[in-house]
């Protein structure tokens, strides 16, 4: 009897772990789709997630997504760009304020410029610049910057947050951990909420 009872806990357990695995195998297969979707549309806003800065200087990742927001806005897809995303350990300046700086350097009026500063995560980063959008006087309909890997993602997030999101990524490469990482992250989002995965990250 023991025999007959283990037998079954370790088909169960096998069975479990494959669907865990196809589960998230079919999450990487969408995350990878997402990643070449461009969804340019007109907006009332163009969201520039937060990525690394050097004392107020932008990394390349988020350089990239600056400057991508700053092609939309030149061609006219929304009338304001929300810079997101605070301080990280050991930064002096946040990363929505090296944004604000960086687009500013590149000709976008500061009365065009909204600065996220308190976010840490995605999801911190999306609320707040829901709500800075909407005391603007903009609507739910947004336009999201950030790398391909991260599309998906963002676009779950924004969803759950009640917004019409639309994603338009960098030309920047995506390497499989970072599709990795993602398809994991959406997979555990999915099953418990977005909210609720970003008080762990």
């Amino acid at each position: 009897m023991p025999f007959l009872f283990l037998r079954w806990a370790v088909r169960l357990t096998v069975g479990l772990v494959g669907l865990m695995v196809l589960y998230v195998g079919v999450t990487y297969a969408q995350v990878w789709l997402a990643s070449r979707d461009d969804s340019q549309t007109k907006s009332s806003a163009i969201i520039v997630m937060g990525a690394a800065q050097w004392n107020g200087v932008p990394s390349p990742v988020l350089r990239n997504r600056l400057d991508h927001a700053t092609e939309l806005y030149q061609a006219g897809a929304a009338p304001m760009v929300v810079v997101t995303g605070g301080k990280q350990q050991g930064d002096a300046v946040t990363q929505g304020r090296a944004g604000y700086e960086y687009l500013r350097a590149k000709g976008i009026p500061d009365a065009a410029i909204i600065v996220e500063v308190d976010g840490t995560n995605s999801y911190q980063e999306l609320a707040a610049a829901k709500r800075l959008v909407r005391n603007a006087g903009g609507g739910n309909d947004v336009l999201i910057v950030t790398d391909p890997y991260h599309s998906m993602r963002v676009s779950a997030i924004a969803s759950e947050l009640g917004m019409v999101a639309h994603v338009s990524p960098t030309a920047s490469p995506s390497s499989p951990r970072e599709y990795f990482r993602e398809s994991v992250a959406v997979s555990i989002g999915r099953l418990v909420g977005y909210r609720r995965l970003s008080s762990f990250t």
